[in-house]
């Protein structure tokens, strides 16, 4: 039975990748930061099958007691400022915590277990202004926020830890990919969340930012597996995970007003632009300028062909799979007793 160590426990992707190992038969210790109240996030539905250790990613003591404790034979690292709006709020502890934190990380198990098989979340925003399309493993970085480039220093640390120590580090590029789970502040829960509560009348309209920004957009199940197969592997490597395709905003918006009963028609350009109901004439969709970032990442394509044929990955769900489940589950959350007619 292997032991895994989780770090990013409670996030989205914490909890996917859990059910994953638990049902795997791994043992899995899962790091959390201390807070007044307790919360376990997404994972409180199997908080009894995890063992928590208290650790923080700024906190390298606390990474070399928690390897010490969990003896991992495979560590995930999931826990980042994960959203992108916050970083240029916050870019010191976005660095502090998605880039030293790697590091810090790293050492521990250098420290503890240098044989442990170590896993990295990089991310399509190392991408940024993308320098061709699609992008794979070999395509330029040019980050455009703060928490791109602090998930730059990460991939390139773990690169470095391993071509320096022998170490089996990966990362996977992992483009886009939402859930059920996902936070409300990311676009594409605030889409789908807002679409349940105007169909059942508590809420009248939804803002949003720039349109026209496209992303390659997956569900968080299927990129969890990948993460395991990276670690399953022989040898270390770094892989892109994506679908392929690419999507706007405004296409994702379109689909999830849709899978409520709206046809959406766009008017206007720009911050004048609305999505107004065709069936009803009402103006469900408006622009807001302060939704836009200060350096926009326009255009992010994957191209998965490497993890497709060296890990045997392959995604199970669509992207009108993934808007429907979400719309699904948010007329649940909603109080739609119905189970969501979609």
């Amino acid at each position: 039975m292997k032991n895994a160590l989780i770090t990013g426990i409670t996030g989205q992707d914490g909890s996917y990748l859990t059910e994953l190992l638990l049902e795997k038969g791994y043992n899995v210790y899962g790091v959390m930061r201390r807070k007044s109240v307790v919360d376990y996030g997404n994972v409180a539905h199997i908080k009894d099958k995890v063992h928590f250790i208290y650790a923080d990613m700024t906190d390298v003591v606390s990474l070399i007691a928690a390897m010490k404790i969990s003896q991992a034979d495979e560590a995930y690292n999931l826990a980042a400022q994960s959203f992108v709006a916050t970083s240029w709020e916050q870019p010191i502890a976005t660095a502090d915590i998605d880039a030293v934190g790697v590091t810090n990380i790293l050492e521990a198990i250098r420290i503890v277990k240098p044989e442990a098989k170590f896993y990295q979340a990089s991310s399509s925003e190392m991408f940024g202004l993308a320098q061709e399309i699609p992008q794979t493993e070999k395509t330029p970085f040019y980050p455009r926020s703060p928490y791109g480039v602090a998930k730059l220093y990460g991939h390139w640390i773990t690169k470095n830890y391993r071509e320096s120590y022998n170490m089996f580090a990966c990362s996977g590029i992992l483009f886009n990919h939402e859930s059920e789970r996902r936070g409300k502040e990311f676009v594409t829960r605030k889409i789908t969340d807002a679409a349940a509560r105007i169909k059942l009348g508590l809420q009248d309209q939804l803002e949003l930012g720039n349109l026209n920004a496209k992303r390659d957009w997956g569900h968080s199940k299927d990129y969890v597996r990948a993460m395991w197969l990276m670690l399953q592997r022989e040898n270390p490597d770094d892989y892109v995970v994506a679908t392929g395709e690419t999507h706007t905003i405004r296409e994702f918006a379109s689909m999830a007003f849709e899978k409520i009963g709206a046809d959406i028609k766009w008017m206007g350009k720009g911050v004048d632009e609305t999505g107004v109901d065709s069936l009803s004439g009402k103006t469900l969709i408006k622009v807001s300028p302060r939704f836009f970032r200060p350096a926009e990442v326009d255009f992010l394509l994957g191209n998965p062909a490497k993890a497709e044929k060296f890990l045997g990955w392959n995604r199970e769900v669509s992207f009108d799979g993934l808007v429907e489940r979400m719309v699904r589950n948010d007329l649940l959350l909603n109080g739609d007793e119905r189970g969501g007619q979609v």
